[in-house]
């Protein structure tokens, strides 16, 4: 059975993931982390098809002492770009495997922080943990070859505390190092036609792939990837409409975190893809 500490708990995604591991026989939740709890607050109770009896697990206001009080085999974040990074370096330090889905980091910080710690726990990331979003990014890295324009808007909650979204910045890159290996370049008007006073207009650019973030109640998260050619367009597009979608890929990913080996970026290296 694998212990899983979750930080975050509190949040729209921690509560969530909470309830789905505590639903699967393999793991079980053995504390949390959350700066705004009360200390000792039960994370949550066990759930699933048929009733079982309440699971308390302490949460803590210190990640350290938390770590240190469950000893879990994997730390699940899903929490704060300004946060993120001194609780994966806690994590590691403790040599507890890492789940992260918190975005704000690149792939170079990530790597940066990874080789600075010494560990002999291992850390996975994913910008997405949705199948359908991850099978989205590598349609749009295919069809990228094949149509000079490309285009992202991501539609997302007000709560969301970054943008662009982790997910569109990495859609973004997979279709830049396909256009680079292929030697094309972007054809359609840019920031160059932004009117004064009006910059931002055309969004923000991620290596030549301009990108569009909505934020608005009534979204959970969304994203269309709209490629242009003469006479044509083609648009990729994924819904999330409930957060549930996210726990198959984070169960996934804290079952194999532990049989892997250093830094794993991608849900898609966990999937046959």
């Amino acid at each position: 059975m694998i212990k899983v500490f979750v930080n975050g708990f509190k949040g729209r995604m921690g509560s969530g993931i909470v309830e789905a591991v505590s639903a699967d026989s393999d793991f079980v939740v053995v504390g949390g982390y959350d700066p705004k709890a009360a200390e000792g607050t039960p994370v949550l109770v066990s759930v699933g098809v048929t009733p079982a009896p309440a699971v308390a697990a302490p949460v803590f206001r210190d990640l350290a002492e938390g770590l240190e009080a469950t000893k879990p085999d994997v730390m699940v974040d899903f929490t704060h770009p300004s946060a993120v990074a001194e609780n994966i370096e806690i994590a590691l330090r403790h040599n507890i495997h890492c789940v992260v889905g918190t975005t704000g980091l690149a792939p170079d910080d990530l790597t940066a922080l990874y080789e600075r710690v010494p560990t002999s726990a291992n850390l996975f990331y994913a910008p997405n943990f949705t199948m359908g979003a991850v099978l989205m990014m590598a349609c749009a890295q295919k069809v990228a070859r094949y149509f000079a324009d490309a285009e992202i808007i991501e539609f997302h909650h007000n709560g969301k505390a970054d943008a662009p979204s982790g997910t569109a910045i990495n859609t973004a890159l997979a279709i830049a190092s396909v256009r680079e290996q292929a030697g094309i370049r972007t054809t359609a008007p840019g920031k160059e036609t932004e009117l004064p006073g009006k910059e931002g207009a055309r969004g923000t650019s991620v290596q030549g792939v301009l990108v569009h973030s909505v934020r608005s109640d009534g979204f959970v998260a969304h994203q269309e990837v709209i490629f242009g050619s003469a006479g044509e367009t083609l648009t990729i597009r994924h819904d999330s409409i409930s957060r549930s979608a996210y726990m198959p890929g984070i169960l996934l990913a804290i079952r194999s975190v532990p049989t892997r080996r250093g830094l794993i970026i991608g849900l898609d290296k966990l999937l046959d893809l």
